[in-house]
């Protein structure tokens, strides 16, 4: 997945600060190329300069074109964004289904992002060029978002989409494997077991009580190598104490 190839594109943005703030969000989740269709206003004024912080080099980069067709014209696939239902505007997807579609597509070509105007979104027409089409679920009180804000949901949600597809969990633990879970288990069972804990005639009554707690911490595989630590130990208290036992049986 190169997210190098995945471009935003904004038609006729009318306000500066939203496109610094768009620059800062595709900084954020590691997109570097924008494209301004007909730009309302100047996008490199201080006003924007201000809200795209330590990303002025992407919106000093970013490529304005008179059209959205020759905006997309160097694009596989283009995905316009939109509130608005109709019988044009059917099989929307939401930004993370979009994400699982739009992914694979950058490993052979451009993939374009179209958010529309802030107070008008996307015409019929610009909508036509595009393949896809995306919607983000709001409430129905204020079902417009502002559109850096919606820029940002969306990007988020390829950038989590890109990391479970490459296998990085994004600082989330991995869970440990059923097999060392089960072997725990079984280790906490028999140590449990011999210093009295369980009852040797019926362990599961108390194990799946254990089974269920440890079950919705969900462990890792460190925390299970944690646990059978402390049960390894007790076994080695468990010897020690068995071996004192038979000295003083033996001495008396």
């Amino acid at each position: 997945m190169k997210t190098e190839n995945i471009v935003v594109v904004l038609v006729e943005p009318q306000g500066p600060r939203n496109v610094g703030s768009v620059c800062r969000a595709m900084r954020n989740f590691g997109l570097e190329e924008l494209r301004l269709v007909n730009p309302q206003a100047d996008h490199l004024i201080h006003e924007a300069r201000q809200m795209a912080v330590k990303a002025t080099d992407t919106l000093e980069a970013a490529k304005s074109y008179p059209t959205l067709a020759e905006a997309l014209a160097d694009c596989a696939v283009s995905f316009g964004t939109t509130r608005r239902f109709g019988r044009y505007r059917e099989g929307m997807l939401h930004p993370d289904e979009a994400a699982q579609h739009l992914l694979p597509i950058t490993e052979t070509g451009k993939v374009a992002l179209v958010f529309g105007r802030e107070d008008k979104g996307l015409h019929t027409a610009e909508l036509d060029l595009c393949q896809h089409f995306v919607t983000i679920p709001t409430s129905d009180q204020l079902p417009s978002m502002n559109l850096a804000q919606a820029v940002a949901l969306c990007l988020y949600e390829i950038y989590k989409v890109k990391g479970l597809l490459s296998g990085n969990s994004h600082g989330r633990k991995q869970l440990a494997t059923n097999e060392n879970l089960e072997q725990m288990y079984q280790h906490m069972q028999e140590s449990l077991t011999r210093v009295g804990f369980l009852n040797p005639q019926n362990p599961d009554h108390i194990m799946r009580a254990f089974r269920r707690i440890l079950g919705r911490s969900g462990l890792n595989e460190r925390e299970v190598r944690i646990m059978r630590g402390l049960f390894s130990q007790i076994d080695l208290l468990d010897e020690q104490m068995q071996e004192m036992k038979q000295e003083l049986k033996t001495d008396g």
